[in-house]
């Protein structure tokens, strides 16, 4: 199946009920986006996933990268990473559609041996390598995520083929040009490997005060080297990353309304109600309310 077959099977589920119009989840690790206006642009955090765009367009941000996505554009993302992302074409006739992948890293690092081998570069590790890279989608891959969408149709088919396509997008994204940072990812020796302990590491304890230096020695790197690798990947250092979580975990808490200001400061680390309203000002040009 080709990118325009794949998008007739998405508009047909997204059409199964009021509840589906903006997008959800057609299996336990796929989720469909669709969206008929632009949106503005807004701080998130991607964890690792593929990203295939079927129509319209989209813009995202990592640092001072810019990533300018269209139909038949995939985005790969290998760690972990705050952004900035917005769609940037979309209408009620024609909307904003995509298909989100969850990355499964056990399963990928099953393939990683023959698929590292097969691609001839699983020895090298380039240096200022991010964890987003894009690309045209190979069509076997768009193929093989057609495929896969298509079991929500047949259930006898999903039981017997879903886990070997699931198998198959995920050796295509090795194998795919934007598959150099998985395949560094997934060696253990590697600063991409160590990276994404250290923001494991993080993103468990966010609440806390980071010793850099202690960080660094967990993962088994210098302090300097953590930094370096980090912010190449990331676009960001330790202490920033942290920051930005501590602040999207404020936001998510202060849009359910049901938190006081100097409660969620307190809630996600901060020991300052006043530090958190300029760092939460500062990054998303509102106070807290």
């Amino acid at each position: 199946m080709d990118l325009e077959e794949l998008a007739e099977l998405t508009r047909r589920w997204l059409s199964g009920g009021e509840q589906r119009s903006r997008g959800g989840r057609p299996l336990p690790d796929v989720f469909v986006l669709q969206s008929s206006q632009p949106t503005p642009l807004a701080a998130t955090l991607y964890e690792p996933v593929a990203c295939l765009i079927l129509q319209g367009a989209k813009e995202v941000l990592l640092g001072d990268a810019v990533y300018h996505l269209g139909p038949g554009d995939i985005l790969v993302v290998s760690h972990d990473v705050p952004v900035n992302s917005r769609i940037t074409t979309a209408r009620p006739g024609e909307p904003y559609l995509a298909i989100i992948l969850s990355l499964d890293v056990s399963l990928l690092r099953s393939l990683y041996d023959e698929a590292g081998r097969a691609a001839g570069d699983v020895d090298v590790e380039r240096g200022g390598t991010p964890a987003l890279a894009s690309t045209a989608a190979d069509p076997r891959l768009v193929d093989a995520i057609a495929r896969y969408l298509a079991l929500v149709e047949d259930e006898v088919a999903a039981k017997v083929l879903a886990s070997a396509i699931r198998r198959e997008i995920h050796f295509r994204l090795l194998m795919a040009p934007s598959g150099g940072m998985l395949r560094n990812l997934l060696r253990h020796d590697s600063h991409a490997s160590m990276v994404a302990m250290a923001i494991s590491r993080i993103r468990e304890g966010y609440r806390e005060t980071i010793a850099v230096p202690e960080l660094a020695r967990e993962v088994g790197m210098s302090a300097s080297s953590l930094h370096k690798h980090f912010r190449a990947i990331t676009s960001t250092t330790p202490l920033q990353f942290q920051k930005d979580l501590r602040l999207l975990e404020a936001r998510r808490l202060l849009m359910a309304g049901q938190h006081a200001v100097s409660d969620v400061a307190y809630e996600v680390g901060y020991e300052s109600p006043n530090q958190f309203s300029r760092e939460y000002s500062r990054k998303y040009g509102v106070p807290p309310s």
